[in-house]
């Protein structure tokens, strides 16, 4: 692994165990589709063969700065959610695992011109990829009131939608909201419970919406069950309930929660009857681990 600039520094979640489930065999093919900062990838790597090859994706081009050179390493600028097109440009038709760490980086947090934290006086941007155009504030300012609370309620899970859309309206033609600081002391006001996650919450639902997780995470799914051997296993490594609840889904029935696919056949099947969670000792090292379950499916 090539030395990481000390700003794009990543501490990887349940690394130990994630690895543990994904590499069985040290000859084989596996896809690390979320790179990030990293560090699954180099563990990865230091379970391979000579033999082993990783392919690994990420949409972030700030990542081609911090690629290891490694002759076993392919890393690809795109999206998973085109992991069977690139699989096909490159003619490999089964894998023997793949392992999505849905997490942000450490990185994204860190760096406040990216525009993912509460606390930042940059801009609201939210943008994994860069060179896309639609941005948070440009749905803050544009997206109408029905399509604000449906995106709040959906992705956010915020009891008060209805009432924060609204508002939000009308405050917006009134405020310019220049920055994430802004957009969290504004909706803050309609905060219940706990503030802070109150407000990650708020801000969760604009990153998901930015960056079309949940249906960049079907397509994922969808397409992983006919790229990885049987036998080989899929981790998934999520950060909040509407991720996890699919993953759990996809392995169980190999439909996603509303039952929008209709497979036939069960692709997968759960490994564990639970997720698995990290460890105290884990959480005290990097309490960006606290909300994090790991599920892993076998491919039938």
């Amino acid at each position: 692994m090539s030395e990481l600039d000390k700003s794009y520094h990543h501490i990887p979640v349940l690394l130990k165990a994630s690895v543990d489930e994904l590499v069985i065999d040290p000859n084989g093919i596996y896809i690390d589709v979320t790179y990030g900062g990293g560090g699954h990838s180099a563990e990865i790597l230091n379970r391979l063969s000579e033999k082993g090859k990783l392919v690994a994706f990420d949409k972030d081009p700030k990542v081609a700065e911090h690629l290891p050179a490694d002759k076993r390493f392919e890393w690809i600028y795109s999206d998973f959610r085109y992991l069977k097109k690139y699989m096909d440009y490159f003619e490999i038709k089964q894998v023997d695992g793949i392992l999505a760490d849905l997490g942000l980086s450490s990185h994204h947090l860190d760096e406040s011109n990216r525009g993912f934290s509460i606390f930042s006086d940059k801009p609201f941007d939210m943008r994994m990829n860069t060179r896309q155009v639609l941005t948070a504030n440009h749905i803050l300012k544009n997206y109408s009131e029905s399509q604000l609370e449906s995106m709040i309620k959906n992705y956010g899970e915020l009891t008060n939608a209805r009432l924060i859309a609204k508002q939000l309206v009308l405050a917006r033609k009134k405020l310019n909201f220049n920055s994430c600081k802004e957009v969290a002391i504004w909706v803050s006001g309609f905060a219940y419970g706990n503030k802070v996650k109150f407000l990650a919450q708020f801000f969760q639902a604009f990153r998901i919406e930015v960056n079309r997780e949940i249906e960049s995470l079907k397509n994922l799914l969808e397409q992983a069950s006919s790229i990885i051997k049987p036998g080989g296993q899929m981790v998934v490594i999520s950060y909040h309930s509407l991720e996890d609840r699919l993953v759990k889904h996809w392995f169980r029935s190999g439909n996603d929660e509303e039952g929008t696919y209709s497979n036939h056949e069960v692709p997968f099947k759960p490994k564990y009857k639970h997720a698995i969670l990290p460890d105290e000792q884990e959480i005290k090292m990097n309490s960006r681990s606290r909300s994090a379950k790991m599920r892993v499916g076998i491919k039938n």
